[in-house]
């Protein structure tokens, strides 16, 4: 079958999920696929994913769901991996300095990926998005290491609504805090529902911890340190001795460091293409800090959330640790 006729098999399907209007002139044409709610040209894409990406067992997926750390830990990852291939000890020639980190690190499920015809330029790292469930069953049969990063809630809806108010056309109403609110304590959001989400990655972690890490933002940040040499080990880049005593793990902290990257040039004034649109580098760095949704919430949507949250988790044992 021809790759248009493979598209055109997946929009035929793609129209017959239910939709959604989602948020405001943000993601504003959701379907529900597999239990979560997308953007049509995402699922057409981990479609795609689905019948022909062939990782090779030595891969690693950076995983998340939007606004929980994405960035932050395509950055940490590209720049761990690369520091093997270069003996650049400040970091000087590395590709973060002038490509965004989602330029780095790829997402599976966008039209970057069916241009390699899912294998014709390999790469070792790649981000996603996609729900555990829904990953291309070869990322599990093939031993692939995940990393996957959470946040917690209350911040993750705070980052996510400030995201969508940024990526909405000027000549466009955005979705008030109000109406975001209400549709994310549904589970109507961009790879939503939030809580779903965690938990399929989490319940994985248990299952497979050799293939799985599970990490939270929180945490990352308290110690960041102890979590990349965690990662490095982990995908199978650890630090050696050498290394450690020469300062490779604080170079890399400091090089990927929020401030850092969104003062870089490419961060401050280039432009990144997803699918048939560019956005402004920038709206991916806004504060990065934990604790932000006090500035925005109020006590009965606090509560209301954090309900869901202990709803959802309950047993599980996921903490924030804030």
């Amino acid at each position: 079958m021809s790759m248009e006729r493979k598209l055109e098999t997946y929009r035929e399907i793609i129209s017959t999920l239910p939709r959604h209007d989602g948020w405001k002139n943000f993601h504003n044409n959701l379907c529900l696929y597999n239990g979560y709610w997308c953007n049509p040209k995402y699922v057409e894409g981990t479609m795609y994913a689905q019948d022909h990406y062939h990782p090779l067992p030595s891969d690693v997926i950076v995983s998340s769901a939007p606004k929980s750390g994405t960035t932050w830990l395509k950055a940490l990852t590209f720049s761990i991996v690369n520091r093997c291939h270069s003996n650049d000890d400040d970091f000087s020639e590395t590709s973060l300095l002038t490509k965004q980190p989602h330029d780095c690190v790829p997402f599976i499920e966008t039209k970057l990926v069916q241009s390699h015809g899912g294998g014709d330029q390999h790469l070792d790292i790649l981000g996603t998005h996609i729900p555990y469930d829904t990953l291309p069953k070869s990322i599990i049969t093939n031993g692939c290491k995940i990393v996957y990063i959470c946040r917690e809630p209350k911040d993750v809806f705070v980052s996510l609504w400030h995201f969508a108010r940024k990526h909405t056309p000027k000549d466009k109403e955005a979705v008030s805090l109000e109406e975001a609110f209400e549709l994310f304590c549904q589970g109507v959001s961009i790879y939503g529902p939030y809580w779903d989400h965690v938990l399929g990655y989490w319940k994985a972690s248990l299952e497979r911890p050799q293939n799985v890490l599970f990490l939270t933002y929180e945490n990352v940040t308290g110690d960041t340190t102890f979590y990349v040499k965690k990662i490095a080990e982990f995908i199978g880049y650890p630090f050696s001795a050498t290394e450690e005593n020469e300062g490779a793990v604080e170079r890399i902290i400091k090089l990927t460091s929020f401030d850092n990257l969104r003062n870089l040039e490419v961060n401050k004034t280039g432009r990144h293409r997803r699918n048939d649109q560019e956005v402004e580098n920038s709206i991916f760095f806004r504060k990065g800090e934990i604790g932000d949704w006090k500035n925005h919430l109020s006590l009965e949507m606090a509560q209301r959330l954090d309900k869901i949250t202990q709803e959802k988790f309950s047993g599980y044992g996921i903490t924030f640790n804030v």
